[in-house]
């Protein structure tokens, strides 16, 4: 690819920028495990669940898509639910509060080679911005570093109080363009989520990134992806 040939890179977080995926894939992991086993349910949570259900969406999304999947039922409660209530907001807060004590505990540093990328898009001159599901997403730049080298940060939160449609949908990557004055055309999506590659084709963008981390380089392309990396470093050439 080009750089020449666009003016902004709207990159998803997790997966993406910095190796945040895997703690959400642990904090997945132990809530819906310790749910199914509570609720008598024999098969068990898996990566391939957390990649075809859950990954790169809102998080009471990703909790619905996952119950919904195994035919299982619960009330949808609201946003602020107890994180003991067996709703999909109180699931969903359960989640969050596995990820944020992991990331408290542990921390996080970027990706090498996302770090590399972003340098050279400064550089150059190319906005840049993140598009995250993750209410959590300020936090995580914060910890790894990183708040200062993006001028708009859309996450979960912007795209509640905006009215935006989560991912799949194209919406909050639009709205990202739309903020930086850059249009949709000379933007390019950077995703590791089957949904985000999907909401990257869903728009008009001038090419969708896939990075792969695990979704599989086949799946990526299946769901929209117009090239596949395995490192972003990949892309400085």
């Amino acid at each position: 690819m080009d750089w020449n040939e666009y003016d902004a890179a709207l990159f998803d977080l997790d997966g993406v920028i910095t190796p945040t995926a895997e703690v959400h894939m642990r904090a997945w992991s132990k809530m819906f495990n310790d749910f199914l086993v509570a609720q008598g349910v024999d098969e068990p949570y898996t990566d391939a669940d957390y990649h075809r259900y859950v990954d790169g969406k809102p998080r009471y999304d990703g909790v619905r898509s996952f119950l919904e999947s195994r035919g299982i039922t619960v009330p949808e409660g609201t946003h602020d639910d107890a994180s003991d209530a067996d709703t999909i907001g109180g699931l969903g807060n359960r989640k969050n509060d596995v990820f944020l004590e992991v990331l408290h505990d542990e921390g996080v540093q970027a990706y090498p080679g996302s770090v590399r990328l972003v340098e050279a898009l400064k550089e150059k001159g190319v906005r840049r911005a993140i598009v995250s599901s993750s209410r959590n997403a300020p936090a995580v730049l914060e910890a790894a570093g990183m708040t200062h080298e993006f001028e708009l940060i859309v996450h979960g939160g912007v795209a509640a109080e905006a009215g935006l449609a989560g991912k799949p949908a194209p919406d909050t990557y639009e709205y990202a363009a739309d903020q930086l004055g850059v249009a949709h055309q000379r933007s390019v999506v950077l995703e590791d989520a089957l949904s985000g590659v999907e909401a990257g084709a869903a728009g008009d963008f001038g090419l969708v990134v896939g990075v792969n981390r695990g979704a599989g380089a086949e799946a990526l392309r299946e769901h929209g992806a117009d090239i596949v990396v395995d490192d972003l470093e990949e892309l400085t050439a």
